[in-house]
């Protein structure tokens, strides 16, 4: 007896999560259903370039069903066509993580090696091309590209080596000037130093000189004076006695003419007064 109750009440759940899956399903399948009708309509209202309109119910279709990639996916395209890549990609990636489908999973890696093409970044180009192939390795169009990005690639690694190299050139150059200004503000504090040095060298020899030809000019001096006849001491000199000898002659001279004044006169007569 308590067996057949197991039995029923696990038949009894049984069929409950039944209805539950059943029920979870349906609702997963009206989600969908109602996310590809807005995801119609914002098709629609893309073709009449109404863009604004367009991506709001693109947002809402993807809101409603994590099943939907279609949405993401032409919104993704709208995007890129507005040039709004990094939306884009976002987009993209989503469409690819939200499918199972080989087909769609390669057009949303082909698109996405497409934005890295835009933006330059051709390594991450060459890897999403990749993943293209793999999901559909007969399009021939993602081969092109594939192709392409890789030899961008090669190129942007040439010209990455280039400006390297020009970069390595330019700081040698750079160092090579510091340290031949280095050098030669060396040089010339090493001439201004020698010139200074000369200068001063000058200048002591001139001083010199200078001394040499004041004790010639004071030994040429001295020369002179020792050459002029001095008077002896005690001496009259031949200019004194030269003098002295016509003063001695003058004092006689006026002697004589006295004492010829005296043989001349004769005796004082006295004068009378008239009245």
């Amino acid at each position: 007896m308590k067996a057949n109750i197991s039995i029923v009440l696990a038949c009894l759940f049984s069929m409950m999560n039944l209805a539950a899956q059943e029920g979870e399903e349906k609702a997963r399948e009206k989600a969908l259903n109602a996310s590809q009708d807005l995801t119609y309509e914002a098709n629609d209202e893309l073709v009449e370039n109404d863009f604004v309109s367009a991506e709001a119910k693109y947002r809402r279709a993807i809101s409603k069903s994590d099943s939907n990639a279609v949405a993401p996916y032409n919104l993704g395209n709208s995007y890129y066509k507005r040039e709004s890549f990094g939306e884009a990609f976002g987009r993209y990636k989503m469409a690819g993580e939200r499918t199972v489908e080989k087909p769609k999973k390669h057009k949303a890696f082909h698109n996405m090696g497409n934005v890295f093409m835009k933006k330059k970044e051709y390594a991450k180009a060459v890897e999403a091309y990749k993943n293209a192939l793999r999901n559909n390795p007969e399009d021939e169009e993602t081969r092109y590209n594939l192709a392409l990005a890789k030899k961008m690639m090669e190129q942007d690694k040439q010209n990455q080596s280039k400006d390297d190299n020009e970069d390595q050139k330019d700081q040698k150059d750079q160092k090579e000037n510091e340290d031949q200004q280095s050098q030669g503000g060396d040089d010339e504090d090493q001439e201004e130093k020698q010139d200074k040095e000369e200068e001063k060298q000058g200048d002591d020899k001139q001083e010199e000189q200078n001394k040499k030809d004041e004790g010639n000019d004071q030994k040429d001096q001295d020369q002179k004076e020792q050459e002029q006849p001095k008077p002896r001491p005690n001496q009259l000199s031949e200019q004194q006695i030269k003098n002295l000898l016509e003063a001695m002659q003058n004092e006689e001279k006026k002697v004589q003419e006295k004492m010829e004044a005296k043989k001349v006169k004769g005796p004082r007569i006295k004068n009378e007064k008239d009245w």
